[in-house]
């Protein structure tokens, strides 16, 4: 791999990470973040050409925060997210945990100076809205997910669009996952499996603690509207507690976290649900669950002499990430890991026993070696990298953004802030002529 071509795009804020996003459309391409004065900024170009035409959507102000509703506070879960729809106009949302809706559509297709603050989708339930993520439905269609209330009192709901009208209505007429006021489920975006269903994992939060994440859960759909658990029977929505859908009856402070949950599939295409927990001498391990004739079948695969204790709200460092389990092409299973004090590689699993037989080397780089490492002089700053997603007219070609933070701090102010950072595209061959 290696880079072909970079690009300026502006200086950005570099206080406390907060996902950018990266889009790319046919002949367009089409980015998000926020600007040195943490402002919401979407820039869009041609590509092959270095002209950029960025705007700063203007939003309603927020009268809880005192603050207009395209300003990031400090809070690392204010994300960015774009889409385009069949009808080529571009979606934005983002800036929001817990908030009044944050979003934007174009009113002329591929013309990012026209969008337009839209404060309503279907107009219920939009009041406490955290976690946006557009994706495709099984017949293309346009889907908005996110969840309504906080961290320990929220449900999912999924939203359908309509390109025709430019109107949203509900993909179900009642939430898909409630915690009934007592809790939150915190889930992994449906994911379509080899089997052609969507397969989607979650886990149960009691508080706004991240250490009460508890039982681990699973259920599938052939279309995002009739749900089933792992032995094909079907579940009625809302999907709850109660419903029979537990993966793995963790307990709450079982060292279970929701930024460490995955999906992946074996060479049967049976899925695995990976995620970590304490074992019986409380040290933190990496375990895999895997559907067998219609029961969960659990698998520690790791062995690690560490403790990762966490607890209490805000945005938490990650001290170990686990992938979900993969099929390579010689067959072998594999699973990426991080942690923070045993490195980070790619297991080479036993299909039987889903313990490490060895190694599979890591992809190369997308970018240098001297580009993954920051160049800030400020203590504490690190490098931030976004993949582009889409696809554009060039084979073997990808997009990665490039800019400097310092890591989060559970979501609260610093009084020492780094200037402003670089944001920078760079454009990679892969592959291909």
């Amino acid at each position: 791999m290696n880079v072909i071509n970079t690009l300026f795009l502006a200086t950005v804020w570099s206080g406390h990470p907060v996902g950018f996003d990266l889009l790319t459309h046919g002949a367009y391409q089409f980015v998000a973040f926020y600007d040195a004065q943490r402002r919401m900024t979407v820039g869009q170009r041609t590509l092959g050409s270095a002209q950029w035409t960025f705007v700063r959507p203007e939003g309603r102000l927020l009268e809880r925060r005192k603050r207009p509703s395209t300003v990031v506070d400090w809070d690392s879960h204010n994300y960015l997210t774009l889409a385009v729809d069949s009808d080529e106009h571009l979606h934005l949302a983002g800036n929001m945990h817990v908030d009044p809706l944050v979003y934007f559509r174009t009113t002329k297709p591929l013309d990012v100076t026209t969008l337009t603050r839209i404060d309503r989708m279907v107009g219920e339930n939009e009041d406490r809205c955290t976690y946006p993520v557009f994706m495709a439905g099984p017949k293309g269609e346009l889907l908005f997910r996110y969840r309504d209330g906080s961290s320990g009192n929220g449900v999912d709901f999924y939203n359908r669009y309509n390109p025709a009208t430019q109107t949203w209505t509900r993909l179900l007429d009642k939430p898909l996952l409630d915690g009934q006021g007592k809790r939150n489920a915190y889930s992994r975006v449906p994911v379509l499996g080899p089997d052609g269903r969507y397969h989607l994992i979650w886990m149960w939060r009691d508080t706004p603690d991240c250490a009460t994440n508890h039982d681990i859960s699973y259920a599938r759909s052939p279309d995002l509207v009739h749900w089933e658990n792992c032995r094909g029977e079907p579940l009625t929505l809302p999907i709850t507690l109660a419903s029979d859908t537990i993966v793995d009856p963790v307990p709450s402070d079982g060292g279970m976290i929701n930024m460490t949950q995955s999906l992946g599939f074996d060479a049967k295409n049976r899925p695995l649900v990976s995620y970590h927990k304490f074992d019986a001498d409380g040290s933190t391990q990496a375990y895999s669950a895997r559907l067998e004739d219609g029961e969960w079948r659990l698998y520690q695969t790791s062995d690690w002499n560490y403790r990762w204790n966490f607890s209490g709200g805000g945005s938490v460092g990650a001290e170990i990430r686990l992938g979900g389990v993969r099929v390579e092409p010689d067959g072998g299973l594999s699973q990426t890991y991080r942690h923070i004090k045993h490195g980070s590689g790619i297991w080479k699993l036993d299909e039987a026993t889903l313990k490490p037989i060895g190694t599979y080397p890591p992809p190369p780089a997308l970018l240098p070696g001297e580009l993954r490492k920051p160049t800030s002089g400020f203590p504490g700053m690190s490098v931030r990298l976004q993949t582009g997603r889409g696809e554009g007219n060039a084979f073997g070609v990808k997009y990665v953004l490039r800019w400097e933070t310092l890591g989060p701090n559970r979501d609260r102010p610093r009084k020492d802030i780094p200037p402003p950072s670089e944001l920078k595209l760079y454009e990679v061959r892969t592959g291909g002529e």
